[in-house]
């Protein structure tokens, strides 16, 4: 009871979505759920997130303008940290805060905050005390 059911994401460029989503989320233990024309879903446990193309002329993202800031996950361990900000890095995608990082969050956090197709901020955060 309370826990999150799903979250909905509107695209602009859903082949961009296809390629970066389920590789990210993928990597964090989640599998495809749905799929269709226009859109497709990832589940973990009871939680899903969906993605659809926008019907809708794109407007700039900006994660400071009210609406969604970021999505932060959980990571197994601070290696798979590491692991994911290489192949970030490899995809292309932009590490942010690259001069505080992994301790972006602050001295006692260790995460990757990067950012993903349409400018969505994601963080990726390992457990308290996992050397």
């Amino acid at each position: 009871m309370g826990g999150l059911h799903h979250v909905e994401l509107y695209v602009a460029d859903l082949e961009q979505a296809r390629a970066f989503w389920p590789w990210w989320l993928g990597e964090l233990g989640w599998t495809p759920y749905q799929d269709w024309e226009q859109g497709f879903s990832l589940r973990l446990g009871a939680s899903y997130l969906v993605f659809v193309r926008s019907q809708r002329p794109a407007e700039a993202f900006h994660r400071c303008r009210p609406g969604l800031n970021h999505l932060a996950f959980h990571a197994t361990d601070r290696a798979q940290v590491d692991r994911l900000t290489r192949a970030v890095r490899d995809r292309g995608w932009t590490v942010l805060y690259p001069e505080r990082h992994p301790h972006a969050g602050g001295p006692d956090s260790y995460a990757l905050f990067f950012e993903g197709p349409e400018r969505l901020k994601l963080e990726l955060v390992a457990p308290d005390g996992n050397e």
